[in-house]
């Protein structure tokens, strides 16, 4: 059978992290810049059909096309590293230390960072002829989303960025349980299927993924959108980046390694049926 159980994928997890940690730095920037290029892609095809069709459940039931190609070939997002990496710190596997973690962490946030934001320079040409015109009704709504998702939270103060956080916190429940759900099956179309849903989940409830950002945001940017750099670091990606690792880390690592493999005893049959003698010889009154 394709389908692997919970103890065993928990295993993967962390046999997962712990071989991040100890990736070259080559190839670490390889995978993240890859994944990160070809989640923007992903997120330029789903605002493009959402555009083309005006049904924005379109494109998020083709985003995910995206995501399940990156991990396909083997590519890393920092969400997915911020879940797995520490589960290899928290099982004392040989070798693995804070110093590894943040360095797997820092290199793929910097991988990621560099792919997106060559798609984004890649879309920004093309939806403008090179820089020649105006953006067409695509570059436009890429725009548009960068303002609405600094500026908005910025009007709304410190409320704004609790919704921000917790939307980013959401947002790598929802991805993470997708890297997870590819350890599931031992199959490609096992892996596809249940990758999908939750990614799916994600981005049409328009949570906030931090590598996703690092193209939408730039490219609005690039294409005229009414915010700055500033905002979009302080009012999106600090926020986010934060939020995707409470979530991940957090809903889908710690609770799968603490109920599937660091179980706890099972409670006996005999406790329970000492239980029941006792109440049994309790005289009616």
């Amino acid at each position: 059978m394709s389908y692997v159980t919970p103890p065993d994928f928990a295993r993967k997890m962390i046999d997962a992290g712990e071989s991040k940690v100890f990736m070259s730095t080559r190839d670490t920037l390889i995978r993240a810049y890859m994944a990160g290029a070809i989640l923007a892609l992903a997120a330029a095809f789903a605002v493009t059909v959402t555009v083309n069709t005006g049904e924005p459940l379109i494109g998020a039931l083709l985003f995910p096309v995206g995501f399940c190609m990156l991990y396909l070939l083997g590519f890393d997002l920092l969400t997915g590293v911020f879940t797995l990496v520490p589960l290899a710190l928290l099982d004392k596997r040989s070798g693995v230390t804070m110093k590894g973690l943040w360095r797997n962490w820092g290199l793929v946030f910097c991988g990621n960072f560099a792919g997106a934001f060559t798609v984004a320079v890649f879309m920004a040409i093309i939806v403008t002829f090179g820089f020649s015109e105006a953006p067409n009704a695509v570059g436009e709504k890429i725009g548009h989303i960068g303002e609405g998702r600094t500026l908005g939270y910025a009007a709304h103060g410190a409320a704004g960025m609790l919704t921000l956080f917790v939307r980013a916190v959401m947002c790598n429940w929802m991805v993470s349980t997708g890297v997870v759900a590819a350890m599931m099956s031992t199959s490609v179309s096992g892996k596809i299927m249940a990758m999908w849903m939750p990614i799916l989940v994600f981005f049409y409830m328009g949570f906030e993924h931090s590598i996703v950002n690092m193209f939408l945001f730039p490219a609005g940017i690039l294409l005229g959108g009414q915010f700055t750099w500033l905002d979009y670091l302080f009012w999106n990606e600090i926020p986010t980046v934060l939020g995707n690792l409470v979530g991940g880390l957090t809903f889908v690592g710690a609770m799968i390694y603490a109920t599937h493999y660091k179980t706890s005893s099972p409670r006996t049959r005999d406790a329970g049926l000492h239980h029941d003698d006792n109440a049994a010889t309790v005289p009616a009154e």
